[in-house]
């Protein structure tokens, strides 16, 4: 899986999300690869052939709540599923816990970010389809963990191995290169959650296409 986060950056205001998405779209194509992307919670209704994740989803009931992003009310606008606790959008572990569960009753896509390892081993348990290991420090720095903690990585991999189930591991924070990428394949990931490394580069295409060709290179 790789994951494009939109994030809130000034450069996918207005028109430029869709160029994104266009790009994401085609490059997708080229390579038969699945590519997700997670826009901001106000362009989900972007026009896209592949998965649409939210960035964030929230453990409120349906009915009389205001304010919420609820999974119930995604699934309906045929959102494919959502980020979970991500560094900037931190939630309690119960909610982490219900929500991957409202999501797999949903047939929902659940990505869940940690931080370290013992998260990644205490929400793999819960079975989401994904765990996404960022640590917080290197989330937009332009330093790979994937280079600079790559035993992190590793470790994560066999935590989420040790709980036995279908979740996956991936791997974000720092990620701009086509290498990056490789690296963090070669330690064990299943892909990626890109979001600066993409959105802040001069040239989409070149850097999707870059990052595409790293992930199927070595899942083949």
């Amino acid at each position: 899986m790789f994951i494009i986060n939109f994030k809130n950056y000034e450069e996918i205001s207005g028109p430029k999300a869709a160029k994104l998405a266009a790009v994401a779209q085609r490059i997708s194509k080229k390579y038969k690869t699945k590519i997700a992307i997670a826009p901001p919670q106000n362009l989900l209704g972007i026009k896209y052939a592949g998965p649409i994740l939210a960035q964030h989803v929230d453990n409120s009931k349906t009915g009389s709540t205001t304010g919420f992003v609820i999974p119930e009310l995604l699934k309906a606008s045929k959102i494919s599923g959502s980020l979970i606790n991500h560094s900037e959008h931190r939630i309690p572990p119960k909610d982490i816990k219900e929500l991957i569960e409202r999501l797999r009753q949903l047939n929902m896509v659940s990505v869940v970010c940690v931080q370290d390892v013992s998260e990644a081993s205490l929400y793999a348990k819960e079975n989401p389809d994904f765990i996404a290991i960022e640590p917080p420090e290197l989330i937009g720095s332009g330093k790979a963990v994937s280079k600079e903690r790559p035993e992190l990585i590793t470790n994560a991999v066999k935590a989420v191995h040790d709980a036995r189930n279908n979740t996956k591991l991936l791997c974000g924070a720092g990620i701009v290169s086509g290498d990056d990428v490789r690296k963090a394949m070669e330690l064990g990931a299943s892909g990626i959650l890109v979001a600066s490394g993409i959105i802040k580069s001069k040239n989409w295409n070149d850097v999707v296409d870059e990052f595409a060709k790293a992930v199927i290179k070595k899942s083949k």
